[in-house]
């Protein structure tokens, strides 16, 4: 390749006695594999610089199914990410790796990263901002669903009328309440992204859930086995 491109590094892990195999989103390759050769040598100028959350120019040759990493630095420093919020980031991280294919680019997608990486540093709560991003993410897999319309008569959503969804269909309205029926009210601000009561907040959890497992498969996510203690605490 030529150039420096913007990435961020989502994963890593050990290769060899001194190497590292990164898992990589870059703004114009999307998703790649590299092999950092020596990059835990002590004396190695990458030692350190290939952290999740911080945003790196970087630089790599060879086409085959893992290219060789050639040159890393930061662009600025890592985000400030502690505690339950760097879970959170870190469940984007898992996400990305789980469900893009390698050299897919995904330009927008990338603005779309960085932004809740920029939300998830200065939030308290981060559901918002983590719904958003799934939506996001859904969009750009190619998942579209209209959340104005009943998909049986074709009429506006009403706030206070529940609707069914079905997969690949659409929501219908119901009077029939089960884990997939939504009010219309929480239609609507899913697809504003813009999350005004807890309830609606929920909803929009809820359906990102649904609409994600397709794509994510049956494996459990590692990023949300750490959000269990700090449930487990809050619920003392």
């Amino acid at each position: 390749m030529e150039g420096l491109q913007r990435c961020f590094v989502l994963h890593y892990r050990h290769y060899s006695e001194t190497s590292l195999i990164l898992d990589v989103f870059s703004e114009d390759h999307g998703r790649l594999t590299l092999l950092a050769k020596g990059a835990r040598r002590k004396r190695s100028n990458l030692k350190g610089t290939l952290q999740p959350f911080t945003p790196l120019f970087m630089k790599w040759s060879g086409k085959g199914s893992m290219p060789v990493l050639t040159h890393a630095e930061p662009i600025s420093i890592g985000l400030p990410l502690r505690s339950y919020i760097l879970y959170s980031a870190m469940y984007v991280n898992e996400v990305l790796a789980r469900v893009l294919e390698n050299h897919t680019p995904y330009p927008v997608l990338f603005l779309d990263y960085l932004n809740v990486l920029r939300e998830l540093a200065q939030a308290d709560n981060p559901e918002p901002a983590l719904r958003r991003f799934e939506l996001a993410l859904l969009h750009h897999l190619g998942y579209g669903i209209d959340f104005l319309h009943c998909a049986g008569s074709g009429l506006a959503v009403d706030d206070h009328m529940t609707y069914n969804y079905r997969e690949q269909l659409g929501f219908i309205a119901s009077i029939k309440i089960s884990q997939l029926t939504f009010r219309g009210n929480e239609l609507k601000a899913i697809a504003a992204r813009c999350f005004e009561t807890p309830e609606q907040l929920r909803a929009a959890k809820r359906f990102t859930r649904i609409a994600l497992k397709p794509y994510l498969g049956s494996k459990p996510l590692k990023s949300r086995e750490l959000f269990i203690p700090r449930a487990r605490s809050i619920g003392k």
